[in-house]
């Protein structure tokens, strides 16, 4: 899924997509990203693709990768 990060708090964010729809997610323990690289993409409104799962049971997907895209894609998380 693309989108902006729009809201973060602690190791949850929500992510809305190209359509405006706000997704929630969990950051996974093992995910390829830190609880602490999620606020400077908020800051930013750098536009990610995240790999996730559903979770069965939670309102939250689990997020397990999160990739930059545009002019900020060299960077990776």
């Amino acid at each position: 899924m693309e989108g902006v990060i729009t809201i973060v708090q602690e190791g949850r964010f929500q992510l809305s997509d190209e359509r405006g729809v706000s997704h929630q997610f969990v950051l996974d323990r093992a995910a390829l990203a830190e609880t602490e690289q999620l606020r400077p993409l908020q800051s930013r409104q750098a536009r990610v693709r995240v790999k996730y799962t559903d979770a069965s049971g939670l309102i939250s997907l689990i997020a397990h990768r999160i990739e930059l895209l545009g002019p900020e894609a060299m960077e990776r998380l």
